[in-house]
């Protein structure tokens, strides 16, 4: 394809053009890197001299679906003949699939979601999209890496995901220990990549005429907290050494779980109900959770903000009168009173009022994360989620008490304590009449 500065920004230019035999980027989000990736992979199977396959493993079957789609439409583009399509199952017994597209080479784009197993005993070039994101960088690299040796190349392209990662150990090794491993190493911010027009590129598909300075300034005050702009836009990984639950324990429950109220009520497992009540500006938060086996899955989440204690009322007494909803856990604390009382009168020792005190708030908040430490939770994929996950942190005070404090740009963390309070339902054994961990 001729005059590719059409198409792509001098740093995408640089990724695309860099054959190296391993190579990385740290890059903000939503600068075109998938879109300039998906040309490269495109690129390599139509010639006629390539031998390999490409493989590039995607976050979730979302992800994956996308890249093929940008694939597609390279292909178009490039007025290569359409590929043909399908899904191709590896593994009947693990059930491991890929998206694929086939050319007239006879070579294939495998997209896969993000099972590190998938790629076992493969042969060719691999992708590694959004690799911090993965639950199990490590074990993905591990088996990623043999699948290149047949002269294939690894590309590996993500955001941060906290200081303790395994990408960030990847390149703090570029950095600081001699990049042993021979990376070459990219690194682009909203800021180099503004620099070099990635702004006139957005307003030329828009049909805005905004400044760079208006579009940074808006993208940054778009931001939960100032932790969400520095690791997602400024490459810089995020400080887990004041973490309450880190980026890890996080990526490692996340999966697309999310179901509807009707689901709820055709449910056949135990449902779990938490409740954490907004007082002015914050959320009201119902959180229900479905435990199967010893694993509490995210179902549904209700928000909030500025609605009538009537409004609230009402969906609190729908998820109270699904037939599977074994125990709810309401925050009780200032305007939340009534609202678990009134809950208490009607649906009797379902309902636990939750006064939230600090030595309450430390028995809340210690078991949820167990469970995110010990992966018996699975949670759903939701920026907003992990801000609050993400924004308590733990203190010390002068007489030695601990106390949990912080907040996002939306809530005081509303959802993690409905999560903590919904985990604390279903600690509870029917009959027994004690809390268990």
């Amino acid at each position: 394809m001729n005059n590719t500065d059409k198409y792509f920004l001098p740093f995408q230019t640089r990724w695309i053009n860099d054959s190296s035999r391993l190579k990385i980027v740290e890059k903000s989000r939503q600068i075109g890197f998938s879109y300039c990736t998906a040309y490269s992979a495109v690129r390599r199977v139509a010639a006629e001299e390539e031998r390999l396959d490409v493989w590039v493993s995607s976050r979730d079957d979302a992800q994956a679906r996308l890249f093929l789609e940008d694939c597609k439409e390279w292909a178009r583009t490039m007025q290569i003949a359409e590929p043909d399509a399908d899904e191709v199952v590896f593994d009947s017994k693990t059930d491991f699939s890929a998206h694929v597209l086939q050319f007239k080479t006879g070579l294939r784009i495998y997209s896969l979601s993000s099972n590190p197993n998938a790629l076992a005993g493969k042969r060719g070039h691999v992708i590694l999209d959004e690799f911090a994101l993965h639950a199990d960088q490590r074990l993905l690299y591990r088996i990623a890496k043999p699948v290149t040796t047949w002269g294939g190349q690894l590309e590996i392209i993500s955001t941060h995901r906290g200081a303790n990662s395994v990408f960030n150990e990847m390149i703090r090794g570029i950095k600081e220990n001699g990049n042993k491993m021979g990376w070459s190493h990219h690194k682009v911010t909203l800021h180099d990549a503004i620099a070099e027009g990635l702004v006139e590129r957005i307003n030329a598909k828009t049909g805005r005429n905004e400044s760079r300075e208006a579009y940074l300034a808006r993208v940054e005050s778009e931001c939960l907290d100032q932790e969400q702009w520095l690791q997602e836009y400024c490459c810089v990984p995020a400080d887990e050494t004041s973490a309450f639950i880190t980026y890890d324990m996080i990526s490692g429950c996340e999966d697309d779980c999310l179901k509807d109220f009707n689901y709820l009520a055709e449910c056949k497992n135990p449902l779990y109900l938490g409740v954490d009540v907004g007082r002015k500006r914050d959320l009201t938060v119902m959180d229900v959770g479905e435990k199967i086996g010893d694993v509490i899955w995210d179902r549904l989440r209700i928000e909030m903000q500025g609605r009538t204690f009537a409004e609230q009322e009402f969906e609190l007494e729908r998820l109270l009168a699904l037939p599977k909803l074994r125990r709810a856990c309401i925050d009780a604390t200032g305007i939340g009173m009534q609202l678990a009382e009134r809950a208490r009168e009607r649906f009797g020792w379902k309902v636990e009022p939750v006064m939230f005190t600090a030595p309450m708030k430390e028995e809340l908040a210690f078991p949820l994360r167990g469970a995110f430490e010990d992966r018996t939770l699975r949670i759903a994929r939701d920026p907003q989620l992990r801000a609050d996950l993400r924004g308590i942190k733990k203190e010390i005070t002068t007489s030695g008490n601990i106390r949990f404090v912080g907040e996002s740009a939306d809530s005081h963390c509303d959802r993690f304590w409905a999560k903590a309070l919904r985990h604390h339902a279903a600690a509870y054994r029917g009959g027994v009449g004690a809390m268990v961990g």
